[in-house]
């Protein structure tokens, strides 16, 4: 039966919203203590959770760095290995380089020799075929007559030295015949300074006039210019006989 509006609580009434209240209250509290205990083990699982967790990064990690470890170990090992083999190859390199350049040295020494001793025999030929063509009666040029001839004439005097293929000789001339297998343009200042020695390591003839030849087995333009504007007599091989270009000479 409702109670009368705006009727006074009686104290049933107000005993049964207390005890409402209360069952409320304690059925919110065990709610309440429901949820947290439930926190609590969610936390403490996710607690768990995350201590396994680290306990395998852990792990992980230091499988990770023993990894490292032996990678770096392998790493050393074969460096190590490798520099003994690089070592190994650069000193047979050097064993070989040394063994070539020996044999090179030995080849090019050897080669020296022959050349050097080639050109020696080439420039005596020379020598001796312009010398041999003046003996036998080559000695009308110039516009003079000689009346002697001299091979190889050298002297010494107060640390100047020189020597002289061919000379020839009269009471008031000299020839200076320089003789090369192979002539050079180069060679043309050497053949003039021939004159200036030779009066002065041969003072007895500094009065007398100094020609200058130039005798070769091989001439070309250049040098055959060279020697005529410089008044130095050209005398090469022509077939069996020797030929005197003394078109331009001139005294020293």
């Amino acid at each position: 039966m409702k109670q009368a509006k705006n009727q006074a609580p009686t104290f049933e009434s107000v005993w049964a919203l207390l005890e409402k209240t209360a069952q409320e209250r304690e059925q919110s509290n065990a709610d309440f203590d429901r949820r947290m205990a439930e926190a609590d083990r969610k936390r403490e699982q996710s607690n768990a959770d995350f201590d396994r967790r680290m306990v395998e990064a852990d792990r992980k990690r230091e499988q990770s760095n023993a990894d490292f470890d032996r990678r770096m170990v392998e790493a050393d090992r074969k460096r190590e290995q490798s520099n003994a083999d690089f070592d190994r190859r650069m000193a047979e390199a050097d064993r070989i380089r040394a063994k070539t350049n020996a044999e090179a040295e030995r080849r090019i020494k050897k080669l020296e020799e022959l050349t050097g001793s080639w050109a020696s025999n080439y420039g005596t030929f020379a020598e001796e075929y312009f010398y041999n063509s003046f003996e036998r009666g080559q000695q009308n040029f110039f516009g003079e007559k000689f009346d002697a001839i001299e091979k190889n004439l050298s002297n010494f005097w107060q640390g100047l030295r020189d020597e002289y293929d061919i000379v020839l000789f009269n009471h008031t001339s000299v020839a200076l015949i320089e003789v090369k297998y192979k002539a050079h343009v180069n060679d043309v200042p050497t053949v003039i300074k021939k004159a200036e020695t030779f009066r002065i390591l041969f003072p007895h003839y500094k009065d007398c006039k100094v020609y200058l030849g130039f005798a070769s087995l091989s001439f070309y333009p250049e040098l055959e210019q060279r020697c005529l504007d410089e008044g130095i007599a050209i005398i090469k091989q022509v077939g069996d006989s020797i030929v005197i270009n003394d078109s331009n000479l001139r005294v020293f």
